[in-house]
């Protein structure tokens, strides 16, 4: 496949427009970790703030404070799931509403209906973030959902 020097440059130009809204030479990204989700001691943030983009961690349906998951099978951990996103929005002084994209992998795709029962209860109806759903093969300590996100400020 052969493209055109036009098509890189467009390519180029609208990446160019995206990273300037990412970060500014100025402004150096924030890593937040509020510990009211996941213990500090973890190796990853629990959001990064680049620019006007807001990077969440996964969230898994872990207690607070706890690796230990949320009892109640799929509709229990997506519930924890929410609730750890949104506590860790609030912690950081965002809300849901500034979530724009989700990423949800399931340890089995055939929950996927189960999954969206609750976690549409979660948002003004027709305010969805934008997003994509895959089964995985394990997710950490066992979980049968997992969530990451990106939002705005």
């Amino acid at each position: 496949m052969k493209i055109s020097h036009t098509a890189c440059a467009v390519v180029l130009a609208v990446s160019g427009v995206m990273a300037s809204g990412l970060a500014t030479a100025d402004s150096d990204p924030e890593y937040l970790n509020s510990g009211t989700v996941l213990p500090t001691n973890l190796p990853f943030s629990e959001v990064v703030v680049a620019g006007d983009t807001l990077f969440l961690s996964g969230q898994i349906g872990n207690m607070p404070g706890t690796l230990t998951l949320a009892e109640g099978g799929i509709e229990g951990e997506t519930k924890q799931v929410m609730e750890n996103i949104k506590t860790s929005l609030e912690a950081n002084g965002y809300t849901l509403s500034n979530l724009v994209k989700c990423t949800v992998m399931l340890a089995d795709i055939k929950e996927w209906g189960a999954f969206n029962e609750v976690y549409k209860t979660y948002f003004e109806p027709g305010r969805f973030p934008a997003r994509a759903a895959f089964g995985a093969n394990g997710l950490a300590v066992g979980a049968k959902v997992e969530v990451d996100c990106i939002g705005v400020k």
